[in-house]
């Protein structure tokens, strides 16, 4: 069964679910912020079937994340490198590196991540406001933007409603 193009659903989530959403994708990420560069260390740390590796590199190459580019100039054998697009994954590996160790392994993680300058474990990923406040996510609004279709602007809509009357009810409920 071939899967659907999620970009349709004009969700940011969605658009990149078609990039770098399955399994192995998000592992070749995650080995190229480890360092791996070569064909060759892409599948052996990954035990990865080649014609695989193969596919999600070129997509990942097409999309922009890594750049291929030759070990040196005139060569044939290539390198695999992130680009700006595929650096900034690297909250998003870590935030559900984060959520793999506290609810999939007990808080046993496989690997820690300590600040190198001052040898500590670094802070769980949070969302922050402006002025460095954690949010939850019902201190967030959804508002639509400028690429929002008219459908995701009616469903937005429709959701701020229902947040307004579950709001109101238990204002009420409080009095």
């Amino acid at each position: 069964m071939k899967q659907q193009n999620l970009d349709a659903m004009n969700c940011s989530i969605a658009t990149a679910l078609d990039i770098i959403g399955e399994g192995w994708t998000i592992l070749i990420v995650r080995e190229a912020f480890f360092g791996t560069r070569r064909f060759e260390d892409f599948q052996q740390h990954l035990g990865i079937a080649r014609n695989i590796l193969t596919t999600r590199l070129r997509k990942l190459c097409d999309h922009g994340v890594l750049q291929r580019v030759p070990v040196k100039e005139g060569a044939k054998r290539h390198e695999y490198r992130l680009t700006p697009m595929g650096r900034e994954l690297y909250p998003t590996l870590i935030a559900l590196t984060q959520w793999g160790d506290r609810w999939l392994h007990d808080d046993r993680a496989p690997v820690k991540f300590i600040e190198y300058k001052t040898g500590e474990e670094i802070a769980d990923v949070a969302i922050m406001s402006k002025d460095n406040r954690v949010l939850d996510a019902r201190d967030l609004v959804l508002k639509p933007g400028p690429g929002a279709t008219d459908e995701t602007r009616e469903r937005l809509r429709l959701l701020h409603e229902s947040w307004l009357a579950h709001q109101q009810e238990k204002h009420k409920q409080s009095a």
